[in-house]
């Protein structure tokens, strides 16, 4: 502005600098409001001199208002104008104007330090170097319900006594001799406050202007919100790490559990419905539960909860026949209305809750894409004085959902599992075999419930000559593919068996079977489990008491004599199946009457906890142990290298060695002439009338011998030999030096020849050709009657 008395720029800046301490005398004007006196602090405040100001008006020292002084550069200044009327000797009025210092200005810093200290919203206190306080904000006194003259010069826990501010304290001390700042953190409740809160406290040196330590600083913050964020944040985390490391449905449900308590509640039950565990789909009906897991914070009366395993049906007004009938999850108060009418229809569940203090639950279905596998309650009793709020609700949703993809998954499983099992047991041997040359007996142990049913098997195969076939596999890889692959080849050995091939014979066409049924190199399918597979097949003779093995990268069976010594058999690998690599070789060994021979798959010996050496030695010690029965033995073994469920598949077969008695063989050596078939059938009349067999035998065992006997003397090559084996069946045996094997075929009219061995099948059980090294064998087998 000019000092010519225009009008002031109502848009000037107030002044940046500070305004007096004190009142001051500016001027003194007359009666006109001319100034007539002008004062040294004035022109300090103000920038006029007196010369400059004396005889103006007033008003251009002044706001529009009045109210504040203007500088000589036309700012406003934050300093308040003062005016009041005097009357000289005269009776004329005259003006005293005063500057008096601004109520807004700006604070001095120890006036702000002091406001920053006393108004924080943090706890703030100060201890001297012997733990004593010495000053406290009105936060701190607020929270703790203490007045400041109170607590000054006592130790923090003469005030609050308790193990978290014992731990404080000792922090102060130590923070006092060290000078090295600490932080903690606490949670516990203060004595104004309701409930335990988080804090996060941090302790440090308060040092003079020479470094020394002359007292400590204290400042805590309630961090709960972030706390409890925290805390919901790391549940969730333990519940992805913790829920769902198994396939079992129960196990399963017990992880949800075991996570949930007591972290986030002091009770939880889950209760599925009964076919879900089972692995089946619920279907329309009746909701029967199963308790399948619960947790709680504290013991349980007996009376008041259900046990694991047991069966409810919930009433209609419960929150969680609702939650099976579709609807969402419910956060309750066990006062509610609603909830009163449920537990008086359902006694148990309101003998829990009353008993334990209930206040507030959760019910929640366990629903899994679109289907309610079952329910899950909640419960807080009245050692948790915070209910359930609608964040712990969505909480509890998330964790169910978690829960519930993991239930599905253990209950796919257990239906598919039960599937393989089911195929696979259908396909393994029911019970011990009976065969007179052989005492067995067998097991098989599934994998435990994570790895899924697997592919060992084994079998026994009756063969003709009182022989017994004897095999033992392992399919790679687990599940129903794996049963499927064991099933064909258990199929293909059976029929390989049949046509009765040396057991390196068996596993070579084994392997062409295996081989050509393999997915081609390019194909996108898995490769299927019986490409890789293992397997030994073996035939015990107990006419000569011998068995002839091979195997085909199967672990090597164990021979234990009658005196109690065992020895691993020596017997070459072979390549496993499919792989079409090396030949198969074939070892013959003696069995003396008594004998036992173990067969099994890698499942029995192999463990983490030990190498395969020791394995197969504790195997050898107890199939030497003495049993009562091979049953028994079986038993002992399996309790011994396998007594909890593994990762893989066991599969045992325990055979005794019997031999044959003289008394059930007869054998004779016939010359290559065609005179020598009477004769033949009168050797065997003799013998079985000696045998005390029934005439039919008798009858159709002529007509066999004569058949066979002159096909081998009118188209083979000596020698030729007859033999009889009595067992259940009545075996008749014609060895010769050819091996050209006879074709059963339908003879014509015109034909003279070709009826012999139609009539051989037609009267006898079966018959068929086995191969040797120096002909063949040509068989017939007929069901006998003592006479």
């Amino acid at each position: 502005m000019d000092h010519s008395g225009g009008s002031p720029d109502r848009h000037t800046h107030p002044l940046d600098g500070t305004g007096p301490d004190a009142s001051v005398t500016v001027a003194v004007t007359d009666s006109r409001g001319l100034v007539t006196y002008w004062s040294r602090e004035a022109q300090d405040l103000l920038g006029y001199a007196p010369a400059e100001i004396i005889g103006t008006p007033l008003a251009h020292l002044l706001s529009l208002d009045g109210s504040t002084f203007r500088h000589r550069d036309g700012r406003l200044l934050d300093i308040r104008a003062h005016l009041a009327h005097l009357l000289d000797a005269q009776q004329e009025q005259a003006v005293l104007v005063t500057a008096l210092p601004s109520e807004t200005r700006t604070p001095t810093d120890s006036t702000l330090k002091q406001w920053m200290f006393e108004q924080q919203s943090q706890i703030l206190g100060i201890y001297d170097c012997d733990g004593r306080a010495l000053s406290a904000n009105a936060a701190t006194m607020r929270r703790m319900g203490f007045p400041d003259h109170e607590v000054r010069g006592q130790r923090l826990t003469d005030f609050l006594p308790g193990t978290p501010f014992e731990e404080v304290e000792r922090r102060i001390l130590r923070v006092s001799k060290t000078g090295k700042p600490e932080s903690t953190e606490l949670f516990v409740r203060l004595p104004e406050e309701t409930r335990a809160h988080a804090w996060v406290v941090d302790i440090f040196p308060l040092r003079d202007a020479d470094g020394r330590v002359r007292a400590v600083g204290l400042a805590a913050e309630d961090y709960s919100a972030q706390y409890s964020t925290r805390e919901r944040l790391a549940l969730m985390s333990e519940a992805r790490t913790r829920i769902g490391m198994t396939l079992d449905v129960a196990a399963t449900a017990q992880e949800f559990a075991d996570v949930v308590v007591p972290r986030f509640a002091d009770f939880v039950s889950v209760d599925l419905l009964d076919v879900v565990l089972r692995g089946a789909l619920p279907a329309p009906g009746p909701a029967v539960l199963r308790r399948a897991a619960q947790s709680c914070s504290r013991s349980l009366p007996h009376a008041a909860v259900l046990d694991c395993d047991d069966v409810h049906t919930p009433p209609p007004s419960s929150p969680l026949a609702r939650c099976l009938a579709g609807g969402p999850a419910e956060l309750r108060d066990l006062t509610d209305p609603d909830i009163l009418r449920w537990l008086a229809e359902d006694p148990l569940h309101a003998a829990h809750a009353g008993s334990l203090g209930a206040h507030s639950l959760i019910a929640a279905p366990i629903r899994a894409h679109g289907v309610v596998l079952g329910t899950v309650l909640l419960l807080r009793y009245q050692t948790s004085p915070d209910p359930f709020d609608p964040d712990d609700l969505t909480i509890t949703e998330d964790l169910v959902s978690r829960a519930a993809v993991c239930l599905d998954n253990a209950r796919r499983f257990t239906h598919e599992r039960g599937i393989a099992l089911a195929l696979q047991r259908s396909l393994l041997p029911r019970g011990p075999t009976v065969h007179p040359a052989v005492e067995t007996a067998s097991r098989y142990v599934p994998a435990g419930s994570n790895a899924g049913t697997g592919g060992d098997w084994f079998d026994v195969i009756p063969l003709p000559g009182a022989r017994v076939g004897l095999v033992v596999g392992d399919v790679v890889g687990h599940g129903i593919g794996a049963s499927a692959a064991m099933g064909r080849l258990r199929t293909a050995v059976r029929t390989l068996a049949d046509i009765d091939l040396p057991p390196d014979e068996l596993l070579t066409h084994l392997d062409d079977i295996v081989t050509h049924s393999a997915a081609p190199p390019d194909a996108d399918d898995v490769i299927p489990g019986d490409v890789g597979a293992t397997c030994l097949y073996a035939v015990y003779n107990p006419v000569s008491s011998s068995c002839a093995l091979a195997r085909a990268g199967h672990p090597a069976p164990i021979l234990v004599h009658p005196d109690g010594t065992t020895q691993v058999v020596d017997l070459p690998a072979g390549p496993p199946l499919g792989l079409g690599s090396l030949p198969f070789e074939t070892t013959e060994l003696q069995m003396t009457e008594g004998s036992l021979l173990a067969l099994f798959t890698d499942g029995l010996y192999e463990s983490r906890d030990h190498d395969i050496d020791e394995g197969i030695l504790a195997l050898r010690q107890a199939l030497a142990r003495p049993a009562p029965s091979l049953e028994a033995l079986c038993d002992t073994v399996l309790n011994t290298l396998h007594p909890h469920p593994q990762a893989d598949d066991v599969a045992l077969l325990l055979i005794r060695a019997r031999g044959l008695g003289q008394d059930s063989l007869a054998s004779w050596n016939l010359p290559t002439d065609p005179a020598v078939v009477a004769e033949a059938r009168r050797h065997v009349c003799d013998r079985l009338a000696a045998w005390g067999l029934e005439d039919d035998a008798v009858f159709i065992t002529e007509l066999v011998v004569s058949e066979l006997v002159t096909n081998a003397i009118r188209y083979a090559t000596g020698p030729i030999r007859l033999r009889l084996i009595k067992e259940q069946t009545l075996t008749c045996e014609v060895s010769d030096g050819s091996s050209i094997s006879p074709h059963l075929r339908r003879a014509r009219l015109s034909d003279e020849g070709g009826r012999g061995l139609l009539l051989v099948a037609q009267l006898t059980e079966r018959w068929g050709t086995r191969y040797t090294r120096t002909g063949k064998t040509i068989w017939a087998e007929q069901l006998i009657h003592s006479a």
